[in-house]
């Protein structure tokens, strides 16, 4: 491309220089013919314009001296500052404004100065200011090109870090949303297989000599199992939806069904205590992460507290914050926690469901026996 350009400005070179703009009726066509010397002269800054793009200084430096020895031998001067206007724009197009303004006011100055001090016009003669012009247009134009390809591409990049932002959004609440889902799903199944497991038992053990209280013990078990399917599939089915996700058929636990939760618990054989100061409407992410938290942590309770552990359940509002607290009296062998950072993925989920709502969460050994789980929720925050 480069080198058809520098072939079509020769071109216009050598025909420009067959025009005599002086002619008897304005310019004329074949009244002159260049010389020799301004034919060699066209061809090198013609040749010069081939590189322009990878040294456009230079190139404007080589096309400019050019011009100046042509300005200063030729006889009329042929139309050799062509090669330089196009150095020029190139200039303007490939750098910077400041490096635009200098160099073009000192391209001007020098291409004007010796047309006006070589030619044979006055020095204000319409050829020399048509250098001044020229060479004024090519590095406004250049400028303008150049602040129009930075105008694009600044939108070009906008648009593809707004994409990739985009896409890293999209991305982050998938796996938010599956990290969700995980957690619900290890409560539901950690809590009703626990309840199943231990009315099995029951059933088991009193199968022959109490077969009344063995059926009751079934009877719980189908309802646990029962309730832990309808939980799974109103879960799980988050997942098949397909575009926006509609509510689902079967509505989210909260502290609302607190009761029947503990009710459960003690028809497991685990007595539960509830104190709860009121039954304000709160926030579903903070009434779901409540109820989830005493689950999960009565849970732990039934499996690892011992036989004949009891619990107490406190849910307090208090300021901007709920306050969930699961006490256990139990001191069986149990890998519950060490401290505040122990524990196993129960209070690894109770303990990221509190993080996800702006709360914290506290698990620790009592200090007379059992083990005490405390979740301070905010009920206005980043979850909420």
């Amino acid at each position: 491309m480069d080198a058809l350009i520098a072939l079509l400005v020769l071109g216009c070179m050598v025909a420009g220089s067959y025009v005599d703009p002086h002619g008897p009726g304005g310019p004329a066509f074949g009244e002159r013919t260049p010389d020799p010397p301004s034919v060699l002269l066209m061809a090198a800054g013609a040749a010069a314009l081939v590189v322009r793009r990878r040294a456009p200084l230079r190139v404007l430096a080589f096309t400019s001296a050019v011009t100046v020895a042509e300005l200063a031998g030729g006889d009329p001067a042929g139309p050799v500052a062509m090669s330089a206007v196009v150095a020029l724009y190139t200039v303007a197009a490939r750098t910077d404004r400041p490096t635009t303004w200098r160099v073009g006011l000192a391209t001007m100055a020098v291409l004007t100065g010796a047309a006006m001090a070589c030619g044979p016009d006055p020095w204000y003669g319409q050829e020399n200011l048509a250098v001044f012009a020229w060479t004024g247009m090519a590095a406004a134009a250049g400028d303008a090109v150049r602040s129009r390809r930075a105008f694009v591409d600044a939108i070009r990049e906008r648009a593809e870090r707004a994409e990739r932002t985009r896409e890293e959004e999209a991305r982050r609440r998938v796996a938010e949303e599956r990290l969700r889902i995980a957690r619900d799903l290890h409560d539901v199944v950690a809590h009703h297989i626990a309840l199943v497991n231990v009315q099995a038992g029951v059933a088991a053990h009193v199968m022959d000599r109490r077969p009344d209280q063995a059926k009751e013990a079934l009877a719980h078990v189908r309802t646990a199992s029962r309730s832990a399917l309808e939980e799974l599939r109103a879960t799980v089915g988050l997942l098949r939806q397909s575009g926006d996700p509609a509510a689902p058929t079967e509505p989210a636990p909260g502290l609302a069904l607190l009761d029947g939760l503990l009710a459960g618990f003690r028809h497991a054989g685990l007595p539960v205590r509830l104190v709860r100061a009121d039954e304000e409407p709160l926030p579903s992410a903070v009434d779901l992460a409540a109820y989830r938290i005493v689950q999960e942590a009565l849970t732990n309770v039934r499996k690892h507290a011992g036989p004949g552990a009891r619990a107490e359940v406190s849910v307090v509002r208090f300021g901007g914050s709920l306050e969930v607290t699961v006490l256990d009296d139990g001191g069986g062998r149990t890998p519950r926690g060490a401290g505040a950072d122990g524990g196993g993925h129960g209070l690894l989920g109770m303990r990221e469901r509190a993080a996800a709502l702006g709360g914290r969460l506290t698990t620790a050994p009592r200090p007379g026996g059992g083990f005490r789980v405390q979740a301070i929720l905010p009920l206005t925050g980043p979850g909420t």
